[in-house]
This record gives C-alpha cells, structure tokens and sequence, in this order.
C-alpha cells in the first residue's frame, strides 16, 4: 500500500510539473509574440489611447484563459456550458486576470462616454479660441505676393523629382519624400521634404552615411533647390529597424502619443524632425489636441520633448492643418450645444474642405473659407489660425467659396485647359481678393488670376504677378468698388520702337520711348495700337511698375 501511495504521489507530483511546463511555456510564447509586436508596431503605452485599453483587455483575458485552460478542457470534454457557477472553478489567478479584464472593459465604455459630444459639447467648443477681427484693418493691402505658398504639394513634388533626376548622383539610391512640410525662411515661404532611400536594399548599403540632403521649393517663384548635408541623416521614416526615426522616437518617449513627423529645417539650413505629441482634453480618450513637441535630429539620432510653452520659435508645424480645421469646426458647430447641432443648427459654422498656407511675422498660418452648414456654396467668413501656437482669426466677409472662384478662374481661360490650384485670400484696395496659380497638365504655373471675393465675376488672369494686379485693380475701377486713377499716369512720348510680341496669352504690344521706357498693352484691348507707327508722338496714360515695364491704358496721336 504504502508504495502504491508513493508512487500515486510521485505521478501527482509529475503532472503537476508537466503542468507549470506547460504554463511556462504558453507564458513565454505569449510574451514573444507581444515583444514581437510591439517592436513592430511600436503602439504608445498611455493611458488616452483607447488602443492601449483594447490590447490590455486582450491580454489580460488571453493570460487569464491560459491559467484557466484545464478547467475549459475539462467542461469541453464534459459538453458542459460554460455558466458562472463553473468560473468560481477557475483558479485564483485567472480569476485576478478575468475580473481585471472586466474592469478595463467598463474603463472603455465610461472613458468613451465620459468624452461624448452629447455630453460635452461645450468642452469640444472651447478647445479653440477665436478672435474677430476687421478684415480690411487687419489684414495689409498686397501689391504682390510674396509671403503666400501660391503653389500646391503635387506641383512642390514635381519640381523636387526634376531636381533630384538632374542629379545622378543621388538619383541612383534615392527619392524624395511624398510629404513636404511648409515652412517660413526669413519671412518668406517655402516647401521642404527629405530624401528617402528607394529601396531596403539601397537602405541596406547606405546606412553608414545616411540620407545626403533634402530639398526645398519656393512655392512663390517655383524655383527647386537640392541641399547636400555636411553629415547624413541616419534616422529617417524610410530607414529599417532602430534607424526608422518612428520607432527611434517612439522608443525614447514609449508613453507619448505621437502626431506625425514632420521635416523642418531651422534658419541655418540644419535639418530636424518635428514630432507634435496629443493628450485627451475631453473626458479620457477625446479632445485630442497637441502638448507638446519632440524634435529629433536625424543625423545623431538625439531626441528632446518641449511643452507647448517652450517650443522654439523657428519651428513652424506643430498644429496640422487637418487638427486646427477640426477644433474650428467643433466650435463653429458645438458652441451652441450638442442639440443644436443636430436640429436648429443656429449659428452653426465649418470650415470648406481644403486650406492653404500665409506667412505672418514668420509664422506659418493655414488659411481656408468658413460656410453655413446649412448654406449653399458661399461663405460666410474666412479664418487664419497659426500653425506653432493654434491662435485663431476670424474675418466676417461673405462671398464665393474657395471653389466656386478657382472654377471662375478655369473659366477665364477654359481654352487653355488649366487648372487652379487652391486659393489664398489678400487684401487688394481694401477688397477680400482670392489669389492663385492656373497649371497646365504636367503642373507648370503657366498664369496667375485673381477673383473678387465679394462678386466672383470679377477675374483677372495674366502670366506675371505684376500684371494680373494691374489688371485686377483696374477691373475694381471700372466697376466701381475702388478708384485707382490716382495710380495711373501721363506723360508724352516719341515712339522709338514697336513690338508685337505672340504669347499665349495673345498677342501683346510694347512700345519703347527715346528714353529706353517701355510700356505694354494686349492687343485686344486695344485694336487701334495697329496705327502707331516708329517716331511717333504720343500723349499715353499708364500704370508704373517697378520693373520698368509699364502697362499702357490709353493713347493719343500728336501732330
């Protein structure tokens, strides 16, 4: 007896051990699988994710039915129901994982409730602050633009390819990034993206020296430029392993969610990475807005987090434009309450579907339309907020929508068949005034048009910026909104030579004086420049211009 006891024992005994293997080894394997993961996706561990909740209510449950994996076979095997009386059979420690689980469950539920905009409509209308402003008193009158990126994204990666194809070689191993970040450079505007390896192989034989360079775009002349670092930069998104710039910042900051990478340079040309962070302002996962930034430098790989109160001043892109339309709708919509958002809609506002970028005291501000959600296609203001700090400017001037003037500006030359590109809005003589490019297919600027807000019929096009304001502001004359006579002049002249010159704009006309002054008119305004012949005497009125070039309104023959 007392050996069939030991041996019973020593077989208890050996189950037991088989037993604590087994959940040893489901243990291990687990934890591989989630370091794997991790190191894959490199998720944020915070608590304002409802991402985190879901994968810790996962996990908690799966180690919880590994603890309790005898006890499911054994009812499986049974065909029993699982029912709550047989969970009191789970051991401790699964019952510890399950109840936990339970917990993280009701912690999502309330967390979502908690941020609700049926609840709390008025914290969502807060986030952003607005300040009214007088359109024609705060906004400076513009003789020409040189603080607004007239030029899109898909035409700035067209001009960096053609920049980058030119060199070979740099060519051979790179690319450049599809994403151009908008900056402001001593007060003026300009696109810059990085280079990118083009293939892992390519990453492969030139991680050692990294990334060589990026490039930058002035949106205003078009003009592309290629800038060679002095050291490569190693730590970038298209890089593998450690050297991917989201895993290596992620990594150093595990508890921070993160909003994008964005390539910035500052005022001497040094390239970094600028990483805006997010935290809940509204109940647990809700109200996403920006506290902060990490800036990375890509060639030695450091890292620093600045709160919002310290960021430098020469970072531009901290507030997307997508972040900032949304907390201006979540105003424009929930200032008046959650229901009447839904059914009065009193008052209620949106921003237009897309925005462009101003430079003001070199900050980059996005700027788009503000329309009625229950309005037609007109808007009802227009908004500027700043990228670096989230400030707001609200301008009362109702008008044509953003879309409705690039169509007015296709019209204008719909035998061309160019395309506008997204408007920005300037102050001309004190009229609300929409500026913009016209492309051609491969994504050229070919002319640039200007549409009155206020009454969208009135377009000016032209192929030079000069031109398309001196042909706008007398367009506000002759309607009647503005008096610029004090801006023409009159003079008399000696023809010394005439030009008809063929554009594809038609045909203009320039007239050059004894004293080496030209003016210049399209030939169809003006049929009658036909009679002017070489000596002579006229008596013109024009429009200066700085360049020298003036543009003739009218003419006289002198005997």
């Amino acid at each position: 007896m007392k050996v069939a006891a030991l041996r019973l024992c020593k077989k208890e005994r050996k189950k037991t051990v088989m037993k604590k293997k087994w959940y040893l080894i489901l243990i291990l394997l687990l934890l591989c699988v989630l370091g794997i993961y991790y190191y894959a996706v490199f998720p944020a561990v915070n608590i304002h994710l409802q991402s985190f909740w879901i994968a810790l209510f996962f996990i908690l449950v799966l180690f919880g039915m590994i603890f309790a994996a005898r006890n499911i076979v054994r009812q499986l095997n049974q065909k029993n129901r699982m029912t709550p009386s047989k969970l009191k059979q789970f051991p401790l420690v699964s019952k510890v994982l399950l109840g936990a689980a339970a917990v993280v469950a009701v912690i999502l539920i309330l967390g979502s409730l908690a941020g609700s905009t049926f609840f709390r409509a008025k914290s969502y209308a807060s986030l952003q602050k607005v300040h009214t402003y007088q359109f024609s008193e705060d906004m400076v009158e513009s003789d020409r633009v040189t603080d607004i990126a007239l030029m899109d994204t898909e035409s700035a990666r067209r001009f960096g390819n053609r920049k980058i194809g030119s060199l070979s070689e740099v060519v051979s191993q790179y690319e450049v990034e599809a994403d151009y970040t908008q900056i402001s450079i001593d007060k003026k505007p300009m696109k810059v993206s990085a280079l990118k390896y083009a293939s892992f192989f390519k990453w492969l034989n030139n991680r050692d020296k990294g990334v060589p360079g990026y490039v930058r775009v002035d949106p205003v002349t078009s003009n592309a430029e290629y800038v060679a670092l002095k050291k490569g930069m190693k730590y970038v998104p298209s890089a593998y392993f450690n050297y991917n710039l989201q895993r290596h910042v992620q990594f150093k900051y595990p508890a921070k969610i993160i909003s994008g990478y964005h390539f910035e340079t500052d005022d001497e040309g040094n390239p970094f990475y600028v990483c805006p962070t997010l935290t809940a302002r509204i109940g647990l996962f809700s109200g996403m807005d920006v506290n902060g930034v990490i800036i990375c430098d890509p060639v030695t790989g450091d890292c620093r987090y600045y709160t919002n109160k310290e960021i430098p001043l020469w970072i531009d892109s901290v507030y997307d434009g997508t972040l900032l339309t949304r907390k201006y709708d979540w105003y424009g919509t929930l200032s008046g309450g959650f229901w009447n958002s839904i059914i009065g809609q009193k008052g209620c506002k949106q921003t237009t579907d897309d925005y462009g970028y101003k430079i003001i005291e070199d900050d980059v501000w996005i700027y788009t339309g503000v329309t009625s959600v229950t309005g037609d296609q007109s808007n009802i203001g227009f908004v500027l907020m700043n990228q670096r700090t989230s400030e707001a400017k609200y301008y009362k001037v109702s008008g044509a929508e953003e879309h409705s003037a690039m169509e007015s500006a296709e019209g204008a030359v719909q035998e061309k068949g160019y395309l506008a590109s997204f408007p920005s809005l300037i102050n001309v003589s004190g009229e609300p005034t929409y500026i913009m490019v016209l492309k051609d297919d491969a994504g050229l600027v070919k002319m640039y048009a200007m549409v009155n807000v206020e009454q969208y019929n009135i377009v000016a096009t032209a192929s030079s910026q000069s031109e398309v304001f001196q042909k706008y502001k007398r367009m506000l004359s002759e309607d009647g909104k503005t008096d610029v006579k004090q801006e023409r002049m009159t003079t008399d002249i000696q023809v010394q030579d005439i030009q008809f010159i063929e554009t594809e704009d038609g045909t203009i006309v320039y007239l050059k004086d004894t004293n080496r002054a030209v003016y210049k008119q399209a030939f169809e305004e003006n049929e009658e420049l036909i009679k002017i012949m070489r000596g002579d005497q006229l008596h013109i009125a024009y429009e200066p211009s700085e360049n020298g070039i003036h543009a003739l309104i009218s003419f006289e023959l002198l005997e």
